[in-house]
């Protein structure tokens, strides 16, 4: 008959074998892990404290540099040109992330699994995501401005002139939006598009055949099964909506005026233009503060309508 302590021993004995078995595989797993910390370490967590560092600074690019505290900060609080680039900028997120989502949704949900030759679908309207976005912003442009191809078709066929989309305050931010979806919203269609295929269809022809429609399956069942996909999208879209830098800097380079610029052109022109390092890190640092208290707005939140157990 085996004992209680025939049976205890021989696991304690091979306790401390294990120990440098793991020691090992925790050596093994941080040789691995080097190279990405590094350069995490290297690229942007230095930069980010060394932006921090030098918004507390007056640093000209050439000359001296003197220490201001918070100088820059209530310099970029007072600034009528900063205050006006963040509204700027909140226009720019409010009119994109809804209606980059929505066609994105929109096109996903049409374009179902019961869709034949889906996949071309799918490959044409990533191919904007794919191409730089010089080469979009390049092409709207040609169509943008006066005598191109929207202006000219116009006039051709209604004998009108199209407004001048890019050096008119009304249609500048309009027409940002418009050439940012047609070139972003492709990613969310993927996104959702794998989203919905996961919905299982076996639900989806049980509630057709209980009588519910086409909105009640999308609302009941496909929705609630989407919503974390949709959380990941709007998260990232806002994330880089913030962030939008090359559409309205080649379209309308800001203007008119500064109808157009936004915070990372700001940091920008700061930066290159002006050669006022500490100014332009001080404003990188507000646009970080705003991504990051959106970010844990939405965090927060997701527990509301985000539904992880369906």
């Amino acid at each position: 008959m085996v004992t209680l302590n025939e049976t205890v021993a021989p696991a304690e004995e091979t306790r401390p074998g294990r120990r440098p078995a793991l020691r090992r595989d925790g050596r093994y797993a941080s040789v691995f892990l080097a190279p990405s910390l590094g350069g995490l370490a290297l690229f942007t967590l230095f930069p980010t404290a060394m932006a921090l560092g030098i918004s507390l600074f007056d640093w000209p690019v050439f000359g001296s540099r003197s220490f201001l505290g918070f100088g820059n900060y209530s310099h970029l609080l007072h600034d009528p040109v900063f205050r006006r680039v963040v509204l700027n900028t909140v226009l720019f997120v409010v009119l994109y992330v809804p209606l980059n989502v929505v066609v994105s949704l929109g096109l996903a949900v049409w374009l179902g699994p019961q869709i034949k030759g889906r996949q071309v679908f799918r490959v044409l309207f990533f191919i904007p995501v794919m191409t730089p976005m010089v080469a979009n912003v390049m092409v709207w442009r040609l169509l943008f401005q006066p005598g191109g191809l929207i202006d000219g078709g116009l006039q051709s066929w209604f004998g009108i002139d199209a407004p001048n989309f890019l050096g008119s305050s009304n249609w500048a931010m309009p027409a940002i939006v418009a050439m940012s979806i047609w070139q972003g919203f492709g990613y969310n269609f993927l996104v959702f598009s794998a989203a919905i295929d996961q919905v299982p269809q076996s639900q989806l022809e049980s509630a057709q055949i209980d009588g519910a429609g086409p909105l009640q399956r999308f609302r009941y069942i496909t929705w609630p099964m989407i919503t974390p996909s949709m959380f990941f999208a709007t998260t990232m879209t806002l994330i880089t909506s913030f962030q939008v830098f090359a559409q309205p800097f080649i379209l309308t380079q800001g203007g008119p005026g500064v109808a157009t610029q936004t915070i990372v052109m700001y940091v920008y022109n700061q930066g290159w233009q002006f050669l006022t390092m500490g100014l332009a890190s001080a404003a990188g640092w507000v646009l970080f503060v705003i991504i990051m208290g959106i970010t844990a707005i939405q965090f927060f939140g997701q527990k509301r309508w985000v539904n992880y157990d369906v």
